[in-house]
């Protein structure tokens, strides 16, 4: 699983051709021992994250969203994507 970005203790992955289970673009963000499925959009699709966490997630998805949509794009393609810039 390819990482896009790491900040504050949060690992953002997005996997190549996955778009079965969420059927929508969505990050792996890991933290610590929590894990959750987040949409582009902000949507928490799976799992969970401490909501601290996940509001500066929400805001790095904001932030970077044309970026991250050009990602899925070709991740879904199987074409690899370039690292995503970090929440300062």
């Amino acid at each position: 699983m390819p990482e896009l970005s790491r900040f504050y203790g949060l690992i953002i992955k997005m996997i190549f051709l996955d778009n079965d289970k969420h059927h929508k673009p969505h990050v792996h963000v890991t933290y610590g021992d929590f894990e959750a499925s987040i949409g582009i959009d902000g949507e928490l699709l799976g799992g969970s994250l401490p909501v601290k966490q996940l509001k500066l997630v929400n805001a790095w998805l904001v932030l970077h969203e044309d970026e991250l949509y050009a990602a899925w794009n070709n991740a879904v393609r199987g074409i690899r994507f370039n690292k995503i810039e970090p929440l300062r």
